[in-house]
């Protein structure tokens, strides 16, 4: 059903469950008013009220109980009667007193509204659907139908609100309303008693999210500002609304005595009522309003002033006068499917026991202020800041590090949440639960759920989200921040970019010394004479490193593009940091990528650059190659990738067992945390690394890892090890290194392999218990389980389509669509742009094709663009100005669209349906455990 609703946080009235009504739901349907709390004075107004009627068809009551409904009635309207009176007399006082005459009719003069065209009006009320199938016929309410022609209330009463009665709120300017606006005109927030910031607005009964009353059910609480009715408002609820023009005069508090329900009340807009509750009580113009001595606050105010925020409210509240929210009606749960949300519900709980959580969480990091750049963070990140050396000893044991506090203690301070046997224990499970019938029919279905959830909201919304996205001040999807999550090193330039220059080279530094090849030294001139090449014979198609459909499901073969011209001699000169001229041809490429991502301001990417683990100095190498080279960019951060070469190295002889491999990656990273004089440049390098990566071809049989399987130091065999082992032990390692650096105050780093690209479903479980995103996962879609517990999870997707394309699977059989649709956390990313694609942007290519294929929208691709910000790894003031203040927090409260170009209409559909499916799955697993203790305790009973 698709019912419509106001605002994002829940709202309480009379009659509505859980706030002491028996029989009635009402709907709200409410329209916001520009300006923010940092930018200028807010105003909320109330909006329509819509009354649905339930029972009607039931059986009538008893006679006692019509009888005491009777009396209950009678009591109901004795009390308003008398509340009435009071209230008049208490209004012809403050008149008199203000010097306005008093008539013995109404206390207010009447004005009517501005003309306007007429709103076409539905003939019969609006029909939808309940949940138990019956009709649904929403109403007018009582109130609505006052604004629309009958007499104004009794008793109405005005509140205005100046700077006494504001409170911004934390980190809000003390200003109020735009600048140039005379200070008696910057209408603010008031403090509510729930502890939020609540806008200027009419009854504050039943409360909100956080202001006024408090909770859904009008409980006491704090939070966002709200006031009691309408849709929850806050510095990113407000969202687009913020950019349109301030206006310079707020909206009358309007409280209303309940009148009788009229026979048959007109249908009426909300913008209709706020604009005709604004020209019913406003004064004349150029009136002056006095408060009594009792009030909140004096102001002074004109007719004129309201007239402006009409206007404001008027355009308000076309984007956000009706959020459509997409309701189904769920079945009970059976008892299969509640075994199954337990079986779900354990998973996730494998999941919290292995990943490693940082010790300071983002929200304990609110005080960090916001930086544009990590350059307004640290503006020379390679300079040298010596570091003590720490009292920490290390070892490798089992091929895990263990770290003692010093040279006496004997238990180590950090311990992995388990042994390899106990990871490949819960993996196991794991996959048991995913194979199992009815777990994938649960998810199957929940999965489709969602997708068709998606599709109805963007047919109730799309308008909404488009309009929202036009009033927000310079954001479109050309300056919105896209980072490439997933791209590596040696290919991250295009063809013609490599073509461009090495012809450069070979014209400018022709007698350049390159190569030890054969016994001899060669220069750059004597290798392309060798080759039978000179610069005039050099294109693109000559370099041959473009994918093409010989590559689809060769890896081998695609692995030979990054060979220039098939010569792995180019490679080495031009593709590689350790080769004769210590890799400065690439450092010089890696720079010119750098200017074109600077240039372009927006897009950032996170490189991937390999160590390979056949020795120790790896790492001195490349770290003395990024930090003399001064490869640093403030759109740029690193990811170490390692590759599952094993077996070749085992066959070359280089290394002896796995562990071996294991030290010589891991040992040189404790060397330089416990004592950075050790390796200098590789403890600067590390600032600028934010994870690790696990690449090779998963599409290679392999065996799955038992319990049994062979520690690090006994794996001789020749045979490469498979990759959840491969995943488990450098998890394991990176998992101590990351505690270790906790504790002398450095960064930290997170595992990102890639995973699902290819191959057994085994490598996706590792990648749900250990990573914090992955590469590609298109083979999620071969699982529904696995695809679900995804979702539940979060787990960020870094889907390469493109690269797909040429490698694995077509190009129309990418499940991204879908996975976007049901709510998982992709991004797009390019992976190899010197072999998939064609252009100077090669992500911006990624999002064209993107969209034009599978017919993506503008709120689409920045919403996909959000969640690129969000997997990555840069650093936490960063994403704040990026994304939001809060952007950790999921729905509108982390989404600034003046920041990201999101709608929070968008952003408040995900939360809503992340929310609905975490709900089902623990009440169906709550009610197994407790169906199953209840069967134990009868069985201990008999």
């Amino acid at each position: 059903m698709a019912a419509p609703r106001s605002g994002g946080g829940s709202a309480s009235a009379a009659g509505t469950p859980g706030a002491g009504g028996s029989g009635q739901w009402v709907l709200f349907a409410g329209g916001v008013i520009v300006g923010g709390a940092a930018a200028a004075g807010a105003a909320y107004a109330l909006a329509t009220h819509y009354v649905r009627q339930q029972g009607s068809a039931s059986a009538p009551p008893p006679p006692q109980e019509q009888e005491q409904q009777r009396h209950q009635q009678h009591q109901q309207q004795q009390h308003q009667q008398q509340q009435s009176y009071q209230q008049q007399q208490h209004d012809e006082q403050w008149l008199r007193r203000s010097g306005r005459p008093v008539s013995g009719g109404t206390q207010h003069q009447r004005h009517d509204p501005p003309p306007r065209a007429p709103r076409p009006q539905s003939a019969s009320p609006m029909r939808h659907a309940q949940p138990n199938g019956a009709p649904l016929l929403l109403q007018p309410h009582p109130q609505q139908a006052q604004l629309r022609g009958a007499p104004p209330p009794k008793s109405p009463r005005v509140e205005w609100l100046t700077r006494e009665d504001v409170d911004p709120g934390e980190g809000e300017p003390a200003q109020l309303g735009p600048p140039g606006v005379p200070e008696q005109w910057r209408h603010g927030w008031r403090s509510s008693s729930g502890g939020g910031a609540a806008p200027v607005a009419g009854n504050s009964s039943g409360g909100g999210a956080g202001g006024g009353g408090g909770g859904a059910a009008g409980s006491s609480g704090g939070g966002a500002p709200h006031n009691g009715i309408g849709p929850r408002l806050g510095s990113q609820d407000l969202g687009a609304a913020r950019a349109m023009p301030s206006f310079s005069a707020g909206v009358p508090a309007i409280e209303f005595a309940a009148p009788p329900p009229p026979a048959a009340p007109p249908a009426m807009s909300a913008v209709e009522a706020l604009r005709t509750a604004a020209a019913l009580h406003a004064p004349p113009a150029g009136a002056q309003l006095q408060a009594p001595p009792h009030a909140k606050v004096t102001l002074a105010t004109t007719a004129d002033k309201l007239a402006d925020t009409g206007k404001a409210i008027e355009a308000a509240a076309v984007l956000y006068d009706d959020y459509c929210r997409v309701i189904t009606p769920e079945n009970l749960l059976t008892e299969e499917s509640e075994e199954v949300c337990g079986m779900l519900l354990q998973c996730m709980e494998m999941r919290r026991k292995w990943l490693f959580t940082p010790a300071v969480a983002p929200e304990q990091r609110r005080h960090e202020p916001e930086a544009a750049s990590p350059s307004e963070i640290d503006p020379e990140p390679f300079a040298w800041r010596p570091l003590p050396r720490s009292s920490h000893r290390y070892a490798m044991q089992g091929g895990v590090m263990s770290v003692w506090a010093d040279g006496e203690a004997t238990a180590p301070l950090w311990q992995v949440p388990g042994t390899a046997p106990d990871f490949f224990a819960d993996m196991n499970s794991v996959l048991r639960y995913a194979a199992l019938g009815p777990v994938k029919s649960f998810c199957h279905q929940r999965l489709m759920l969602l997708e068709q959830k998606f599709n109805l909201h963007v047919m109730l919304n799309a308008d909404k989200e488009f309009l929202a996205q036009k009033v927000a001040p310079h954001r479109d999807f050309y300056n919105v921040r896209k980072v490439d999550t997933h791209i590596h090193h040696s290919a991250c330039m295009h063809q013609k970019h490599l073509l461009r220059f090495i012809k450069s080279k070979l014209r400018k530094e022709p007698d350049e010394v390159v190569i030890f090849r054969d016994g001899k030294y060669l220069t750059l001139a004597e290798v392309f004479e060798s080759l039978n090449l000179t610069g005039y014979d050099l294109n693109v198609d000559l370099l041959d490193m473009h994918a093409d459909k010989n590559t689809f499901h060769r890896f081998d073969k695609f692995n030979l593009k990054y060979n220039p011209c098939g010569q792995s001699r180019l490679r080495e000169i031009f593709i590689k940091q350790d080769n004769l001229i210590h890799g400065r041809f690439l450092a010089e490429l890696t720079k010119e990528f750098f200017t074109d991502l600077e240039a372009s301001k927006y897009q950032h990417a996170e490189l991937r650059i390999s160590v390979y683990g056949r020795k120790p100095v790896e790492w001195d190498i490349l770290a003395s190659w990024v930090v003399a080279n001064g490869l640093r960019s403030d759109n740029v951060v690193w990811l170490i990738q390692i590759p599952r070469l094993y077996n070749v190295y085992r066959d070359q002889g280089i290394i002896e067992n796995f562990e071996q491999m294991l030290e010589n990656i891991f040992t040189p990273l404790f060397e330089a945390t416990v004592d950075p004089e050790s390796h200098p440049q590789l403890h600067v390098f590390l600032s600028q690394v934010v994870g690790f990566d696990m690449v090779d071809d998963e599409s290679k049989p392999e065996r799955r890892p038992t319990k049994h399987s062979p520690p690090p130091a006994e794996w001789t065999s020749k045979h490469n090890a498979a990759y959840s082992y491969y995943a488990y032990y450098i998890y394991a390692n990176l998992y101590v290194l990351n505690k270790l650096r906790e504790s002398r105050g450095l960064n930290t780093f997170s595992f990102r392999p890639h995973a699902g690209e290819a191959g057994d479903i085994d490598h996706l479980v590792s990648g749900f218990m250990l990573a914090e995103n992955i590469a590609h996962g298109i083979n999620l879609r071969k699982s529904p389980c696995l695809q679900y517990l995804y979702y539940l999870a979060q787990i960020g997707l870094c889907m390469s389509p493109l690269s797909n394309n040429s490698l694995f699977l077509d190009y129309h059989k990418n499940p991204f669509p879908a996975f976007f649709a049901r709510g998982l956390s992709v991004s797009l990313s390019t992976d190899d742009p010197l072999q998939i694609h064609l252009t100077k942007e090669p992500l911006v290519e990624e999002y064209s094709v993107a969209a034009q294929v599978w017919k993506l929208s503008q709120t689409d691709l920045c919403e996909v663009a959000r969640n690129g910000v969000l997997h990555s790894g840069f650093p936490h003031p960063c994403k704040k100005h990026w994304v939001a203040a809060d952007y950790w927090r999921p729905g509108p409260e982390g989404n600034d669209i003046q920041k990201t170009n999101v709608p929070n209409l968008r952003m408040r559909f995900r939360l809503d349906t992340y929310q609905d499916e975490t709900r089902l799955v623990l009440s169906g697993a709550l009610a197994h455990h407790a169906r199953r203790a209840a069967a134990a305790a009868a069985r201990l009973e008999g």
